[in-house]
């Protein structure tokens, strides 16, 4: 029997639509090649199934598993972005259906950001016997622990546990996040991952998108010292006893040595023939010299490669852009948001106006191209700023643009804010999807959700039919790449948005509550 298999959920045709078969990239399952890496550290057997890379249906990935019979089955609801953890749950729930159909005593785990986020709620809709309320992997490593040690296992000493006694929902004490990340989780288990499945975004390969394959995903760092109200990636992040009221000024960033790091490019790239890679920290370009040691040390490799990742407007530092192209990064993503500074702030985004064009045009200088991602209908947008933002992309011209609507993602400080004043927010999970038929952002003091997806998506048309706009794109990557972008934007996404009331589902979409019974912090759970 094998201890522990993980499986990467999620559909891609529910996500993205037609997006999704040609244009959308297919990324390895970051958190659960980590977490394999961590519970293979400690003994245990695993194996992961990724179902989002092989076009898996959940009965398939049922019959996997009634075959293989592992002692746990850990389902890592992440997406591509640290938003995008959400839309990920209508797969995570038909798999979870499917394996219970077809064996009621396999054991199921949940966790991941939105799982982190309300796990209560999420142990009370999905047929998963525990989820996880912190980052994952202690969890999974105490509970196969306990798995394995009895019939009857002691699930009191496993960290950062929600399950059921009878009734009664039980939460055990939180797990400390992982500090020493080189140590106890020292890269991804490539090895159990289908390699030749991934493939870069399109953007990513401008120029050459025959290139796309193959293609690598891995952190750095962990975590994010940003505490922007529209994002929901402090979830997971919860050091012991903050767990309670983690959003409050607490910094959950952690690095890997340059030295680990590096060791993994090595390897997909000698192993795997990996050019194409993406840094998924939440915030790459942050520590000076963090950053700057991996540059160095990607020069002195001289592996020419095409590396992307996230920045910010006000951390891109002199000289950096400069040694950056020269390591490989090809293309940095900015969080630029709003053109409003008034709309800005308001969700806690804060940097100077002058910032923006600043930047983008020092990295430009230094070679490399950019990826700017706005979003529409923040909570102080009207018809007005919308345009600015609007206005300000074509005026930047970024080599290519990611178009948002607002969604209050659980997790994020924007989603209590909405079940506070009552706004109403999607009634499935998959309506957090961007790109999904019944994608239902939030309105605005001024504007329904109707009107703010229909600006995003006339947003997007606009942008990447703008003559201005492919003219640079034929200039900068050839004809061909500007065909593919015609033809992506004559890809139009069908909407089904109703019309909906100024009111809000409440926080437990259930018949009828339960009593939560917290654990007090115990030798064995320490």
């Amino acid at each position: 029997m094998i201890d522990l298999v993980i499986i990467n959920p999620g559909n891609r045709f529910q996500v993205y639509q037609g997006l999704g078969q040609d244009f959308a990239a297919i990324e390895p399952p970051v958190w659960a090649g980590l977490i394999a890496t961590y519970a293979r550290k400690r003994g245990f057997t695993v194996s992961i199934i990724d179902a989002n890379a092989e076009n898996l249906s959940p009965i398939e990935v049922a019959h996997r598993i009634t075959d293989m019979r592992p002692l746990l089955t850990a389902i890592v609801v992440y997406g591509h972005n640290p938003s995008a953890s959400t839309q990920v749950m209508p797969a995570a729930g038909a798999i979870c259906s499917a394996i219970k159909s077809s064996n009621a005593d396999l054991k199921i785990l949940l966790l991941g950001g939105h799982v982190a986020a309300l796990p209560e709620r999420t142990l009370r809709e999905e047929q998963a016997d525990y989820v996880c309320g912190g980052e994952g992997p202690a969890t999974v490593s105490d509970l196969l622990e306990a798995l394995r040690a009895t019939m009857v296992p002691d699930l009191r000493k496993v960290r950062d546990l929600w399950y059921r006694e009878g009734a009664t929902v039980i939460r055990t004490p939180a797990a400390p996040l992982l500090d020493a990340l080189d140590k106890e989780m020292p890269g991804i288990a490539w090895d159990l991952l289908p390699m030749e499945r991934y493939r870069a975004h399109n953007w990513h390969c401008f120029g050459r998108l025959h290139n796309r394959q193959p293609y690598a995903a891995l952190y750095t760092t962990l975590g994010c010292p940003f505490h922007c109200s529209f994002c929901c990636i402090q979830a997971p992040f919860k050091r012991g006893e903050q767990a309670l009221n983690y959003r409050e000024g607490l910094n959950s960033y952690r690095y890997w040595s340059p030295k680990t790091v590096l060791g993994e490019i090595d390897l997909l790239v000698n192993r795997y023939g990996v050019k194409n890679i993406k840094f998924a920290d939440e915030m790459f370009v942050l520590n000076r010299k963090h950053v700057l040691a991996l540059c160095q040390g990607l020069i002195e490799r001289q592996y020419d490669l095409n590396i992307w990742a996230y920045a910010r407007v006000d951390t891109v530092r002199d000289g950096m852009p400069e040694i950056m192209r020269q390591a490989g990064f090809t293309w940095l993503a900015f969080g630029i948001e709003a053109a409003s500074e008034r709309v800005r702030d308001d969700v806690d985004k804060g940097y100077e106006q002058q910032d923006i064009f600043q930047t983008i045009e020092r990295v430009r200088k230094a070679g490399s191209f950019v990826v700017a991602n706005y979003i529409f209908g923040l909570p102080e947008d009207d018809a007005a700023s919308m345009q600015e933002t609007l206005s300000m992309a074509c005026s930047l011209n970024a080599e290519y643009a990611n178009f948002y609507c607002t969604m209050a993602y659980p997790g994020s400080a924007l989603y209590t804010r909405a079940l506070q004043q009552g706004w109403p927010l999607p009634d499935s999970w998959s309506g957090y999807s961007q790109h999904a038929i019944d994608s239902m952002p939030l309105p605005t003091k001024h504007l329904v959700s109707r009107e703010v997806l229909q600006f995003r998506d006339n947003a997007f048309q606009q942008y990447f039919s703008h003559s201005d706009y492919l003219d640079m794109i034929g200039k900068k990557f050839g004809h061909d790449t500007a065909a593919h972008i015609k033809t992506m934007a004559s890809r139009r996404l069908v909407r089904a948005l109703p019309d909906k009331p100024n009111t809000s589902r409440p926080l437990l979409h259930i018949s009828e509550s339960a009593p939560i019974a917290v654990l007090p912090l115990t030798r064995g759970a320490s």
